[in-house]
């Protein structure tokens, strides 16, 4: 048994903190069942379901502090793990950075579990394999997925009294489609909280057609041209962005968001005006945790306002050095965009190049965000709206913070997580112009 009640979990939790000794202590305890299933070639190569639960306590004397982590939970094990964490806190070096556990505080409970979601089975699991397969096969092409869910509990207990639980579930389902001969690659990806939003012999079918139609791929010369980036193209340059919005690095002149001379660009237009990110929680298409790792309590709040930066990221410690208040770091990233499709988008383009998927994206320079990576799984020239033909995949580089400067139209949202990301997404695809292409990549 992995899911914890708020009760059960906050019994062993009270039993830690009366145990410990330490000036603060701060216990953590978490658990999940994550099922899965995984084919390739047409086939499912492995399937099963993990089912675990941990206890980590953080235990602090002065500005030394320790961590231990054990999965046991009778008595004689919790005083166990308790001592440890005090035993490694008092041989710790100080850490002038050290923030004392959280007074209480008060956490608004977020949507993030569905008990639909939560009830998904292996069945299910192979039905979900069966229904990428088979078109695949029908249709003299080769499938390679992977689907994941889980419910999972948070819970965490600390000797200022703060206490915080919830319990959330998670979808995520990715598949590739291949040619027999490799030269045509169609990609389709979903994330979700709801399992009833999800019908893989739909999704599936997205996948398909982009294999069918990127077969004959002709090469394009490398250079600057109008784009429309799918959802799942540009979340991945905008989350890499969002990592630069942490206050401290703006300060300490690390962020593209520092003022030359000193100071941030917190208020000032750097964006379109048609920009405009937030976070919230308790979004019903995004919702997440309502705490931050810090265990600060996240807010609504804009992070971006008609292209103007509205807020930066505020740890507990750099708070407190530049007499600011803590922001918790965001969970979700919400764009506006418009109402169009991408295909809607693609039929206002005179000529441009429709972009799947962007991957292997790599920082070339913090200081403008200059980024670099490939596109994949279905590239197109477009031509007095119509997709004319595929084209050969290209290395970009190039800024988010000058693509979201060179906007001329943004499409309806979707939701979506991005590789490597900590986020939750809803991202709009968007058409660009002056879009960077550096060189030709013969990769599908």
């Amino acid at each position: 048994m992995s899911i914890f009640t708020e009760e059960q979990a906050k019994a062993i939790l009270d039993k830690v903190i009366k145990l410990s000794v330490a000036d603060d202590c701060t216990a953590t305890l978490t658990g999940a069942i994550n099922g899965n299933i995984r084919f390739a070639l047409n086939n499912v190569s492995t399937s099963g379901i993990v089912s675990d639960i941990q206890l980590a306590v953080q235990c602090a004397f002065g500005k030394r502090e320790g961590i231990a982590t054990i999965n046991e939970f009778d008595d004689a094990a919790l005083e166990r793990v308790v001592r440890r964490a005090e035993e490694l806190a008092r041989l710790a070096p100080e850490n002038d950075e050290y923030m004392p556990a959280l007074e209480k505080q008060v956490y608004k409970a977020s949507p993030t579990f569905n008990a639909a979601t939560a009830a998904i089975t292996p069945e299910m699991r192979a039905q979900v394999a069966a229904d990428s397969i088979s078109p695949c096969k029908e249709n003299k092409l080769i499938a390679a997925g992977f689907l994941s869910d889980g419910q999972s509990f948070f819970a965490f207990a600390n000797s200022k009294g703060n206490f915080g639980y919830q319990q959330a579930t998670n979808l995520n389902y990715t598949c590739t489609v291949r040619t027999e001969d490799g030269r045509g690659s169609g990609w389709v990806s979903r994330n979700l909280g709801d399992v009833g939003q999800f019908k893989a012999s739909d999704d599936i079918q997205v996948a398909i057609q982009k294999a069918r139609d990127s077969a004959e791929a002709k090469a394009l010369e490398p250079g600057k041209y109008t784009v429309i980036l799918e959802p799942a193209a540009a979340a991945g340059l905008i989350s890499f962005m969002m990592f630069f919005f942490d206050a401290r690095q703006a300060d300490e002149g690390r962020s593209f968001l520092s003022k030359k001379g000193g100071g941030t660009k917190l208020g000032e237009q750097v964006y379109d005006p048609r920009v405009n990110l937030r976070a919230d929680p308790w979004d019903a298409n995004a919702p997440v945790m309502p705490w931050d790792d810090q265990g600060l309590p996240r807010e609504a709040m804009d992070i971006i306002k008609d292209g103007k930066i509205a807020n930066l990221q505020y740890s507990r410690y750099w708070a407190q050095k530049q007499g600011k208040k803590a922001i918790a770091t965001p969970g979700n990233l919400l764009m506006a965009g418009g109402d169009k499709s991408t295909a809607e988008l693609v039929k206002g383009t005179q000529k441009g190049i429709l972009v799947t998927r962007t991957w292997y994206i790599r920082m070339v320079d913090p200081q403008t965000v200059l980024l670099t990576g490939l596109t994949r799984d279905g590239t197109f020239y477009i031509e007095n709206g119509e997709i004319k033909h595929p084209v050969k995949n290209f290395r970009f580089n190039e800024s988010p913070v000058i693509m979201l400067n060179n906007i001329e139209e943004l499409g309806k949202p979707e939701r979506l997580g991005a590789d490597e990301s900590p986020f939750v997404m809803m991202i709009p695809p968007m058409k660009l112009r002056d879009f960077t292409f550096t060189s030709l990549s013969d990769a599908v």
